[in-house]
């Protein structure tokens, strides 16, 4: 009778909606497809950057796309600020960045921070979970 009823619960468990909640690794790869179509031209490869100095403004008198590794000041803004940034774009800031709100889903932004923490060093994860998880 045991047997039985494990049974049924790993048939249940294993017939779903397919709702199921995504997993941190699926959400990253969604995120790094999201990145690679969007944000890898002026961000760079892996977000390294392609400026030689992001802190310094371009001959248009603006800030060039900051590298999203860990090297510059992304891992300093929280999840919400980062989301804010996503969707109304770098201007408020002086950058160039386009706005994403109407064209990014909010899973699709969401796997987007997932994928940038993923580039940073854990150090820089460390802080950055003590700070705003």
């Amino acid at each position: 009778m045991k047997i039985f009823i494990i049974a049924i619960i790993v048939l249940l468990t294993g017939c779903s909606s397919g709702e199921k909640d995504k997993t941190p690794e699926s959400n990253v790869a969604l995120g790094e497809n999201v990145f690679n179509q969007n944000c890898v031209s002026c961000h760079g490869s892996k977000g390294r950057g392609l400026a030689k100095d992001w802190k310094v403004k371009d001959e248009n008198g603006n800030y060039p796309a900051p590298p999203l590794n860990g090297t510059a000041h992304t891992w300093h803004h929280s999840p919400s600020d980062l989301l804010y940034t996503i969707n109304k774009g770098g201007g408020e800031m002086g950058g160039q960045m386009p706005g994403f709100e109407e064209r990014l889903s909010e899973e699709e932004k969401l796997a987007l921070l997932d994928y940038i923490y993923s580039l940073w060093p854990g150090e820089i994860q460390t802080k950055y979970d003590k700070r705003f998880k």
